[in-house]
């Protein structure tokens, strides 16, 4: 009631002015765990990551296939990205419900710190505690946030003998809290920014860092070395070895764990006559082996680039395997990564002859951070996500049928050889090109058989041999290059390749699940 005895209605903020209000809260309350998380633990990982993390383990690995087939070696920003529109979203609706149910918010909020809690209980690289108290106190900055913020966009009361009329937009009563509370949200939103943008500085340096600029390789005792040259040079043409930076990352570490290599140990347990630890100065010590291989993730479709060729440089697995005693009954080796993911694969593919390494180089340089510093696992042959574990932390023996590594219940196929492959890298897609000598080159690879001859067809014409590279060894892919004479019109351009063992790339197309794609790749180009 007023002071003449008129009763006032109760109003609202506006639709716009709540939902402005809720995403500037959410922001700041991501803010809040960013900044949190990374103060208190500059090796640990953040709330966001650590959801992803979670999110891509419960949907059974549906959400990480999708981002990769989306976005490529692009899938974690992408994730991370998808989750905080997500959250902005969510807290627009909040602010939307709040703006007239204001326990709305502290419910939302809360719920919002009830996941980062549950989700770092589930992570391996996180510290509960240190996630825990990031979400409690950015649920509690939303909370009081959007609280502020919808009391600024709430207008004074309305007379009742004007409330049976909504006010209008331009009605004092609601244009100037809208200002101000568009102000105030900008405001937050401009802090939330700054603070996420501060804290990825308080990641910056590590231990991770330092102990790898720190870290000097030995040279390798035996090395296959890379061909210094190749036979042709073409525009396009990817190099026979893949520098660091232009190789391919496919994992499932949302954040990338970052390893002190003066304390990290590699445990050999399982079936094995004597559990053993080896520290990185005692893989440094050993007889290091380097040689070219190319590896590949499942994931890549026909023509692809995920797929590289590094000169990794390591401990032989047999050794370390040999030094431990490795029983009869162990069928299969599980490799683990420091953030819990596993790979699982046949014993008798270390032992068979071919290359497996518990490599500590890549490319001259001791590994990437981002490639599995301090150690990862590099077997020939062998797609990524049966051998390839990255900051590897236990290599455990056990049997085939004991145990089932991250993918396997996730729908792919337990044994995983890489299948022959072969890609055109020029000409480029759709280009138009001169009548006339062009160059139509790629890579083909087939690692273990190695790669017999590649094949090109023009349309619908014969099968033409085309030159290959020099290589390594079977373990590498090739390059190849194929002179024609081009001819006005449309055409399309297909290749094939032939491994070692005489067998012909598979001409059916299939996607990559469960056990690698298929199929011949294939260019259009046009002619003048």
């Amino acid at each position: 009631m007023t002071t003449d005895g008129t009763a006032r209605s109760q109003p609202f903020p506006t639709l716009r002015a709540a939902a402005v209000a809720g995403v500037a809260a959410a922001g700041l309350a991501l803010a809040v765990t960013e900044v949190i998380s990374a103060f208190a633990s500059k090796a640990g990982p953040s709330v966001v990551s650590t959801v992803a993390s979670r999110l891509v383990d419960l949907t059974a690995g549906a959400l990480k296939n999708l981002a990769v087939n989306l976005f490529g070696t692009n899938d974690k920003a992408a994730l991370l990205t998808g989750i905080v529109i997500v959250s902005l979203l969510v807290g627009a609706a909040l602010g939307i419900a709040a703006a007239r149910h204001r326990f709305v918010g502290a419910v939302g909020f809360g719920g919002f710190g009830v996941v980062g809690i549950l989700a770092a209980r589930a992570d391996p690289q996180a510290s509960a505690w240190t996630l825990g108290l990031a979400s409690t106190l950015g649920a509690g900055a939303g909370t009081v946030t959007l609280a502020m913020l919808l009391r600024i966009a709430t207008p004074p009361p309305v007379p009742m003998k004007s409330a049976s009329k909504k006010p209008p937009a331009e009605d004092p009563r609601v244009k100037t809290p809208n200002r101000r509370a568009f102000l105030a949200a900008g405001g937050v939103g401009v802090v939330a920014a700054v603070a996420t943008w501060s804290s990825r500085g308080l990641r910056g340096t590590g231990a991770a860092v330092r102990s790898r600029a720190a870290t000097s390789l030995p040279r390798a005792r035996k090395a296959i070395a890379a061909p210094s040259t190749q036979p042709f040079t073409v525009d396009g043409l990817s190099s026979y070895v893949t520098p660091n930076d232009r190789f391919y990352r496919i994992d499932t570490a949302i954040f990338v764990p970052q390893i002190d290599a003066s304390t990290w140990k590699l445990n050999i347990t399982g079936m094995v006559d004597t559990p053993i630890s080896f520290t990185y100065a005692d893989l440094l010590a050993m007889d290091l082996v380097e040689e070219p291989i190319t590896i590949s993730c499942v994931s890549n479709e026909v023509g692809g680039d995920l797929v590289g060729n590094a000169i990794w440089r390591g401990v032989p697995l047999k050794t370390l395997l040999d030094t431990a005693g490795a029983q009869p009954g162990a069928t299969q080796i599980v490799g683990r990564s420091a953030d819990g993911f596993t790979v699982g694969f046949p014993t008798e593919k270390a032992l068979d002859g071919r290359t497996a390494l518990v490599a500590v180089g890549m490319n001259a340089e001791p590994l990437p951070i981002t490639h599995g510093f301090p150690a990862r696992l590099i077997v020939a042959g062998l797609y990524g996500y049966v051998s390839a574990t990255k900051w590897l932390s236990e290599i455990e023996l056990t049997r085939l049928e004991d145990f089932d590594a991250y993918w396997i219940p996730r729908g792919w196929a337990k044994q995983a050889p890489i299948k022959t492959q072969s890609r055109i890298d020029v000409p480029r897609p759709r280009a138009t090109l001169p009548a006339g000598k062009v160059a139509v080159a790629g890579v083909a690879w087939a690692p273990t058989r190695g790669i017999r001859s590649v094949e090109v067809q023009i349309d619908d014409g014969p099968w033409q041999p085309a030159r290959l590279g020099d290589v390594a060894s079977d373990n590498t892919w090739v390059q190849w290059l194929y002179p024609w004479n081009a001819t006005p019109g449309p055409h399309r351009l297909r290749v094939r390749a032939t491994d070692g063992t005489g067998t012909v790339q598979t001409a059916t197309d299939h996607s990559p699940e469960p056990n690698g794609a298929t199929g011949y790749h294939n260019r259009t180009v046009t002619i003048t």
